[in-house]
């Protein structure tokens, strides 16, 4: 039946890394997004790119790495203004390989 799938869906673990685009820096968009990551019990990380951009890797459940990616696309932080984001290397993982979310220089 559809129960034993559901389940294991909810405990399935995925990695995701990611890169937004737009007015991403000096808008305290890591700090938003380390925030957002703990609040869902995420771990990975976040940086800001010297090109502008921000980028890391975000790692737990499926259904709330789904969340942050959709806020990674269309919230941020208060003054920020995300024109692209962009997903890769999306994959199922056995363990968390982060401790937690941090920000990382």
């Amino acid at each position: 039946g559809l129960g034993g799938a559901a389940m294991a869906e909810a405990g399935e673990l995925l990695s995701v890394d990611y890169e937004v685009s737009g007015k991403v820096q000096g808008v305290f968009f890591r700090k938003y997004t380390q925030g957002e990551a703990k609040r869902l019990g995420l771990v990975g990380w976040v940086r800001n790119t010297s090109y502008g951009t921000v980028q890391g890797q975000i790692q737990g459940p499926a259904a709330r790495v789904r969340e942050l990616q959709e806020w990674l696309r269309k919230t941020g932080s208060p003054q920020s203004r995300i024109s692209r984001a962009e997903f890769s290397n999306e994959k199922k993982i056995m363990g968390l390989e982060h401790k937690d979310f941090q920000i990382v220089k």
